[in-house]
């Protein structure tokens, strides 16, 4: 069945008739991001009522916003909580985060569903607009861990940062590893999530891998290759999906740098509608179709046992996010709540 745009949900529970919309999690495998980068967006609470009707029952969440936390109470939807880059800093003293984590976490607890803390988003030591928080993301992690463990909730609330596949190299994926001028970075905090059985989260996006890449195969971006594009002679695995390849470079980077048994969830994935190149509703409805599909019933060949959770981006278009013009066009639904991609699962 189609996705509902926000009026419609809201009519339908308000008849007590809503039937299964945009039945996104199956297999509990599959979450949307929820950003707030526009000023035509709807509110924090109609937001979480198009999330509950559409039955998208996993979320991550960009900053502790007040409105969005006390209107997740009591439905249950999972939530990734983001630790925004500028305010890693101020977490370098353990009483600041357990501060943090009284006014944000247990001040919603119980009510809120929180899985997971990304305490900083796509931190590079080669990125200049994100190396000035290097030294501070595993001890903030440290911290804000060690306050989930004095609140009791570390059975419930795993502690991580989310990266991206930027920081990886490597092909084919068994010979994948974080770049070297990123080892002293990613290395502590891989061993670190591992002595803690803690996930890495991570953003992976085949889109911009695609538009890096001379000639490259839209088909194999898109979920939709006919055939087998990657033979890994190393590891004698064959890879139809870019995303699968991405997701196994970066673990065989984690594996690496000291965290063979540490899991990753998706943190970000997306296809812009509009903006550059290949860019188009008709690819992006393509892609998020068949990422959800995959999600609920496929592995990677390097983890064909374990089914990889995901996370959409976005919730909405978002037309104040900086950068290139793409960025603007992420959404599943427009500004309104209108579904932009007829999903059916």
């Amino acid at each position: 069945m189609a996705s509902l745009s926000y009026m419609q949900a809201i009519v339908l529970l308000l008849l007590g008739i809503l039937v299964p919309a945009f039945r996104i999690t199956g297999a509990q495998t599959v979450g949307v991001c929820y950003g707030r980068n526009g000023n035509n967006l709807p509110s924090q609470q109609a937001t979480i009522d198009l999330f509950k009707a559409n039955r998208i029952e996993k979320m991550r969440l960009y900053h502790p916003d007040q409105a969005a936390l006390n209107a997740l109470r009591g439905t249950n939807i999972e939530v990734i909580l983001d630790v925004p880059n500028p305010d890693l800093q101020s977490l370098q003293d353990p009483a600041a985060a357990r501060t943090w984590v009284q006014n944000n976490i247990q001040s919603y607890t119980p009510g809120v569903n929180f899985r997971y803390i990304a305490v900083g988003n796509e931190v590079d030591p080669s990125n200049g607009g994100t190396s000035q928080y290097v030294n501070y993301v595993l001890p903030a992690m440290r911290n804000v861990h060690d306050a989930i463990i004095a609140a009791g909730l570390q059975n419930q609330i795993k502690v991580s940062t989310a990266t991206y596949s930027g920081l990886t190299s490597g092909f084919p994926p068994s010979k994948g590893s974080f770049h070297d001028n990123a080892r002293g970075f990613i290395d502590p905090i891989i061993q670190f999530l591992a002595q803690n059985n803690l996930p890495l989260l991570a953003n992976i996006y085949p889109y911009f891998s695609y538009l890096g890449t001379p000639q490259g195969n839209l088909d194999y971006a898109l979920f939709r290759s006919p055939t087998a594009v990657v033979a890994d002679p190393d590891s004698n695995r064959q890879y139809w999906h870019l995303f699968d390849a991405l997701l196994d470079t970066l673990y065989s980077g984690v594996e690496k740098s000291g965290g063979p048994n540490v899991d990753i969830i998706v943190s970000e994935s997306g296809w812009p509608s509009a903006g550059d190149r290949e860019a188009s509703v008709e690819n992006a409805r393509t892609y998020y179709q068949n990422l959800i599909t995959h999600a609920k019933r496929n592995g990677t060949p390097k983890r064909p046992d374990k089914l990889v959770q995901v996370y959409l981006f976005a919730m909405f278009d978002e037309n104040q996010k900086g950068g290139a013009e793409t960025e603007k066009h992420f959404g599943l639904f427009d500004a309104t709540g209108q579904s932009k991609y007829q999903l059916s699962f």
